[in-house]
């Protein structure tokens, strides 16, 4: 964990004192930005692990800032907002963001979330390596050590959370999971989104496996029951 860098964009200095302070605090690197344009600046220069990313921003919004970095890294990045409706949620799940928490917010809540969504980008603390283990579906390869997926021996630029729904599906190939049960699973912790995250995260998978992402071969729809991978 230790000097795993993470940017904070906020432009409430108190909020953005308080959530420097506990990051620190759990021996992270801080770096901090008050407005859009000056967080897409550092976060092209100084590369950072993990962005905690406000929604009303000075100059460039939050998701704008997301929607511009998504196109140019797979960082994960996780939403702040003190609105609380479900369709800003939608929206920053849409463009890119892997995690979305509505002011006010527990500190541990968000330092768990922290914590989990490095682990799965594989910048926390990890298990030693052992023997290679990996997935072979088709023109799909997953390298679970590596924490890499390639299709047609290409690597795929995959965010932390359409890393981790890909891999479950690719563990239970086959089984047909619902929308519920893929945010239990996935997610892993519980969960108050709309079920509607796992048609975004598809749809971004589709995008990125998908001949025709409208007419998938590999992902596919279960009418009714939720989605399974094929192989």
């Amino acid at each position: 964990m230790a000097n795993t860098r993470i940017l904070i964009v906020e432009d409430d200095p108190n909020l953005l004192t308080t959530l420097k302070y506990n990051l620190v605090k759990d021996s992270y690197d801080v770096i901090t930005a008050a407005d859009g344009a000056q967080a897409l600046e550092i976060a092209r220069s100084e590369k950072p692990e993990l962005i905690v990313l406000d929604l009303m921003l000075p100059q460039l919004s939050g998701l704008e800032v997301c929607r511009i970095l998504r196109k140019e890294m797979t960082v994960p990045i996780i939403m702040l907002t003190a609105k609380a409706e479900e369709v800003d949620k939608i929206v920053g799940l849409e463009i890119g963001a892997d995690d979305y928490m509505t002011k006010p917010f527990s500190m541990r809540e968000l330092l768990a979330r922290i914590h989990a969504l490095l682990r799965r980008a594989g910048t926390g603390p990890q298990q030693p390596a052992v023997e290679p283990e990996s997935i072979k579906i088709g023109d799909l390869e997953i390298n679970i050590n590596r924490h890499q997926a390639l299709y047609k021996d290409s690597p795929l630029e995959l965010t932390p959370k359409e890393y981790d729904l890909l891999l479950f599906l690719a563990r239970n190939k086959g089984f047909v999971f619902s929308r519920e049960q893929l945010l239990e699973k996935v997610w892993g912790y519980d969960y108050a989104g709309s079920t509607r995250t796992v048609d975004v995260h598809i749809r971004w998978l589709r995008k990125k496996l998908e001949a025709d992402p409208r007419n998938p071969e590999l992902i596919m729809t279960v009418r009714g029951a939720g989605y399974k991978l094929e192989g």
